[in-house]
């Protein structure tokens, strides 16, 4: 049957599907709006089971503040050409504007907000993946409330977003902070923040890989002991390959072999375990530094070697951090 303009019209703006998708859900829907509006969700639907196995590692992330209030909304999709759509920004930006507006504590509330159609949030992105044919998912948000709050889209790509607190007004210090946990990704905010199962779990990693390399390095020192060029036999794969070439005779790498095998088993056995545990302890303070926001290297100073603390603390002497909140599309 023949549908109206008026009715393509209302459709589209509704939905933001194409021409020929909704004229098409018109038709099929007899001219029945709601139905049409049902077709084109479904469609949406459709497509996102039948790409459910895909990756969405493009997509489109949006921060903003207001006052008391900062909030940033991720939309993932497949390919950059639909993450750089005007459109595809737009619905991002109308659910961000939506979730700080109602101040939305949790993505489910997010996905929850009725938008301007009459659709709710996480309706509206399934029927943008049946407009566009790509898999789509609203699965990022953060929020942090109260005063002296920063935000920051790195490079303005969207891709890559962060929220600073501090305990005092300074913008400039804000900002600046906010693009060091851009650049630099802290997985906390001091070293009291890490979970102690995490503070055991990178310990115990600090302490086998402290073994690791206090055996290796008296196997490699027996084996240059010997008359043989360490680096030809450091792994069975290295060995048959330096054979065929003739940089290593079969002798040479049956006696690396042995000594390798027999030093190892002596090292492990009488390794200082003090020593050991005083090495992890440097390691664990070096996570501490590179991952802790207060304790990294401040990257945007003035060329003077500081924490990020001491900075802010030449800034104000009370000057610190409350929070800070930051999501990227990117695979880190």
């Amino acid at each position: 049957m023949a549908v109206s303009i008026e009715d393509i019209k209302k459709l589209r703006a509704m939905t933001g599907a194409g021409l020929a998708d909704v004229k098409k859900a018109l038709t099929e829907a007899e001219g029945d709006y709601e139905k049409a509006k049902e077709l084109i969700r479904e469609r949406g639907l459709a497509i996102a089971a039948k790409r459910s196995d895909r990756e969405t590692s493009n997509g489109c992330v949006l921060v903003k503040q207001v006052d008391g209030f900062a909030a940033m909304v991720a939309i993932k999709c497949e390919t950059d050409f639909v993450a750089n759509g005007q459109d595809f920004i737009a619905l991002v930006q109308e659910i961000l504007d939506a979730a700080v507006a109602n101040k939305c504590k949790s993505l489910d509330e997010v996905k929850a907000l009725k938008l301007a159609n009459g659709e709710d949030a996480a309706t509206a992105v399934q029927q943008r993946s049946g407009v566009t044919g790509e898999k789509m998912e609203l699965d990022g948000y953060n929020f942090l409330e109260g005063e002296n709050l920063s935000v920051y889209d790195h490079m303005n790509k969207h891709t890559l977003a962060t929220i600073v607190q501090l305990n005092e007004n300074n913008e400039d210090a804000g900002h600046k902070v906010a693009m060091q946990v851009a650049a630099m990704k802290p997985v906390a905010l001091d070293e009291a923040s890490i979970p102690q199962s995490v503070k055991d779990e990178e310990f115990k990693v600090a302490v086998e890989k402290t073994k690791e390399e206090q055996i290796e390095k008296a196997v490699v020192a027996a084996i240059k002991k010997a008359g043989i060029n360490a680096n030809l036999v450091d792994s069975d794969d290295h060995i048959e390959s330096n054979i065929k070439k003739g940089w290593l005779t079969r002798e040479e790498a049956d006696k690396a072999i042995e000594i390798r095998n027999t030093v190892a088993a002596e090292k492990a056995a009488n390794l200082n375990e003090d020593m050991i545990q005083n090495i992890a302890k440097g390691r664990l303070n070096k996570f501490f530094k590179e991952n802790c926001l207060v304790d990294q290297e401040f990257q945007f100073g003035d060329g003077d070697k500081q924490s990020v603390s001491e900075w802010l603390k030449a800034q104000s002497k009370d000057l610190k951090i409350v929070a800070y909140k930051r999501f990227t599309l990117s695979a880190e």
